[in-house]
């Protein structure tokens, strides 16, 4: 249970009496770059997500109301930047060639974060005194999300849920807005926490966000490769992820997708099929990779160049431009007859068919007289016990009340599903 806002302040600033010394460590784990000699690089563009994304892990876990977090998140951000950030820029390390990381010096991350911490104190002591007024979304949203390594020796998917994206971002036009994702890495974890942590703050910063969220999206999957693939030459990475992205924006749903991680909308207990996958056996896919000079081959299933099973993704730098970084996205209406969205990885979809999410669903329901918050687990184990052996993360969000689609869907035996 988050605690109320009052009580989450004095909390904090009972445990934390005081800003942090010159010498003392930041409470929470370093942010995703990396260096040379131990220190952590990261450029201008990516340090306030890099922070914003270590402080929302680290208020989480304190039990943070959420809404609370995303703005106490947002408030310090913009003190940081108001800071001179050159202070901070590290020498130029021995080996990195000039424009490894575009036109930005590179930070030292670990005296920025702690910079930052001090900044997010500021924060609670003046709003413990007075807080602002937090407004939360106006719809219905029940978050269920479970994730699990399975038999696979690494964790290497990621997830985010944003209910409270306004609040992150200070958005502030009365226009409910809700951010949720899902990252599919391989080859290394590098690339989903990376996308994890910078999509949503490219898609909050594109100019289009207010008029057009679909491109905003879609044109933030690109970007977000862009900046690791910069990232991926200092740093030597290899890795990539797939992705997939709902932003719902009042009565729409915007989707963006790279790669076999899918997203599927259930409206009146049927499945609607958003979006195809990005494989390398899709005809336009395989034409556009053989365009290039490359090859898809079948080793045990189709590959891009005999190595890779997608065919878009972020990052995979030794596979560009064959390994696309450019998004497909669609947009629909929420008619108010939308049980739920659902947003998954392959390890998921190739062992469960989006019409037998429906009947798993309501099943669990059945079982759990109408409460919601542990389907996703429930889909998980179905998912496992139909063979998957892969990471399975599934993250469920329910767009009316969990009871409300079971008592519709008393009587049902099984669902069909629709396009």
């Amino acid at each position: 249970m988050a605690a109320c806002p009052e009580g989450f302040l004095r909390a904090f600033l009972r445990d934390f009496p005081r800003p942090l010394g010159p010498e003392e460590a930041s409470p929470w784990n370093p942010p995703t770059g990396r260096g040379g000699g131990g220190s952590l690089l990261l450029s201008e563009a990516e340090a306030p997500a890099e922070m914003a994304e270590g402080a929302r892990t680290f208020l989480a876990s304190r039990n943070a109301p959420p809404i609370l977090a995303a703005a106490l998140i947002h408030a310090a951000i913009g003190d940081l930047l108001q800071t001179d950030l050159s202070e901070f820029k590290k020498p130029h390390v021995e080996g990195e060639e000039a424009g490894d990381h575009g036109t930005s010096p590179l930070l030292d991350g670990a005296a920025l974060q702690h910079s930052f911490f001090n900044k997010l104190w500021d924060v609670c002591c003046k709003w413990q005194k007075q807080s602002p007024t937090l407004k939360p979304l106006e719809r219905y949203l029940q978050i269920s999300v479970h994730a699990t390594r399975n038999t696979r020796r690494k964790m290497e998917d990621r997830h985010v849920s944003l209910p409270d994206f306004n609040q992150l971002f200070g958005l502030t036009d009365n226009v409910d807005r809700a951010y949720f994702a899902v990252f599919d890495g391989h080859g290394g974890i590098d690339a989903a926490n990376y996308a994890a942590t910078h999509l949503h703050v490219n898609l909050a910063h594109h100019k289009e966000i207010l008029k057009n969220p679909e491109v905003a999206l879609k044109e933030s999957f690109e970007k977000t490769d862009e900046m690791f693939l910069l990232k991926a030459k200092r740093e030597k990475l290899r890795s990539g992820s797939t992705g997939v992205a709902a932003l719902i924006v009042g009565n729409k749903l915007h989707i963006a997708w790279l790669g076999d991680s899918q997203v599927m909308l259930v409206r009146d207990r049927k499945a609607v099929n958003l979006m195809e996958p990005h494989k390398p056996e899709r005809e336009d896919e395989r034409q556009r990779i053989e365009a290039l000079g490359g090859c898809v081959t079948y080793m045990d299933c189709w590959r891009v160049n005999g190595t890779l099973a997608v065919s878009r993704a972020i990052g995979d730098l030794l596979q560009k431009p064959y390994v696309s970084g450019c998004a497909d996205s669609a947009s629909f209406e929420l008619t108010g007859a939308e049980d739920y969205v659902l947003l998954a990885c392959d390890g998921f979809f190739d062992a469960i068919q989006p019409f037998e999410v429906v009947d798993h669903v309501l099943e669990h329901l059945r079982r759990n007289k109408g409460e919601g918050l542990n389907a996703a687990e429930s889909l998980v184990a179905a998912a496992k016990e139909s063979g998957s052996t892969d990471n399975i993360t599934v993250l469920l969000v329910f767009l009316r009340e969990p009871r409300s689609i079971l008592s519709d869907g008393l009587g049902d035996t099984k669902s069909c599903s629709a396009r």
